[in-house]
């Protein structure tokens, strides 16, 4: 089967490749480009793990082809660190709060939040659960996640 070229920026940087028509833009991100933060749970958009963001919207990874997001500017969870290495603010919270729990779906949830958290600096509970609410956590630890995104939008509002 013949690639179709595809143009990108992920992360800041400018990529091209050329890939298979089927390639899930999840395995393109942890299999070509290596940025292994970005994970899989379910494959079918049910638990959040692979969310990234999609000319700043968050989106299932798992559910959108690589060449769908030609021409798009991609983030992963490896965008959120700081230019001089230090955690973001939503990091250093779950940190912070002990929201990262097995860490396995953290990477989905500072996705989605840190896309709202733009959107939205003085949510509250309510609001914070609700974005959440397409985001599986197995260790059942929302109360810390909560926390932390708390904390993240009030270190930013002050």
């Amino acid at each position: 089967m013949e690639g179709i070229k595809i143009h990108l920026k992920v992360n800041g940087q400018d990529i091209s490749r050329e890939v298979d028509p089927r390639l899930l833009l999840s395995d393109f991100i942890r299999e070509n480009l290596l940025l292994t933060g970005t994970h899989i749970g379910c494959e079918h958009g049910v638990c959040g793990a692979c969310t990234i963001q999609v000319n700043g919207d968050p989106v299932r990874s798992c559910l959108m082809l690589a060449v769908q997001a030609d021409g798009c500017e991609v983030k992963t969870v490896e965008s959120l660190i700081q230019e001089n290495g230090e955690l973001s603010h939503l990091q250093q919270a779950f940190s912070d709060n002990h929201a990262l729990q097995c860490g396995f779906c953290t990477p989905g949830f500072l996705m989605t939040l840190s896309s709202f958290l733009e959107e939205n600096s003085n949510p509250s509970e309510e609001e914070i659960r609700k974005c959440i609410s397409g985001n599986l956590c197995r260790c059942t630890g929302y109360s810390n996640i909560i926390k932390a995104v708390k904390q993240a939008a009030q270190t930013v509002s002050n």
